[in-house]
């Protein structure tokens, strides 16, 4: 049974991390629903027109081996104020399944909600000043338990590849990364 990962988008998602988890993703046969916090067309953060696939409305109840939340602002705010999201957030971590977010969503989004109490992370290095200054780490991608952090656009690759990897196995991972004209 192929593993399952939601992607929320919203108005002012950062485009270059949606496609970038999207199709890295689906390139290591990982069924992805992207999923809509509001018009099931977005704007994203650079003008780019996105189509999702549903509306977050449409996925609650349903069980994901992941949530990957992109970037972008206004996107990550969008998505933080996204009663039906948050909630699925937290029964994702309390359930000790993998939950992922990149550039600024970890800071907006994850931090906002309590997300991150004791774990180690990263986000955009302007926002970094919001997570807990103990548990920042200057890496580009970090794994800590269930959560994977990333710090943006040019990140993008490499934390979808370290899902793939977390999901699929590393392997697959390296597969997708050599298909990709990726260095290993």
């Amino acid at each position: 049974m192929a593993k399952t990962v939601l992607v929320p988008i919203a108005d002012g998602t950062e485009e270059i991390e949606a496609a970038c988890i999207i199709d890295t993703l689906r390139r290591a046969g990982i069924e992805v629903t992207v999923a809509s916090v509001g018009a099931v067309q977005v704007t994203a953060s650079r003008g780019v027109k996105i189509v999702a696939d549903v509306s977050i409305a449409d996925c609650a109840g349903e069980t994901y081996d992941c949530i990957a939340l992109p970037g972008g602002m206004p996107g990550a705010e969008h998505l933080r104020d996204c009663a039906p999201l948050i909630a699925m957030l937290r029964e994702q971590k309390d359930a000790g399944r993998l939950y992922a977010a990149i550039c600024a969503s970890p800071a907006v989004v994850l931090h906002a909600h309590g997300l991150l109490e004791g774990i180690r992370a990263t986000c955009y290095p302007a926002m970094q000043s919001r997570l807990d200054p103990r548990r920042v780490s200057p890496n580009r991608v970090v794994v800590d338990g269930g959560c994977v952090t990333s710090q943006g656009p040019a990140t993008a690759i490499e934390f979808s590849l370290k899902l793939v990897e977390l999901l699929v196995g590393p392997d697959k991972a390296k597969e997708v990364a050599q298909a990709m004209l990726v260095a290993v």
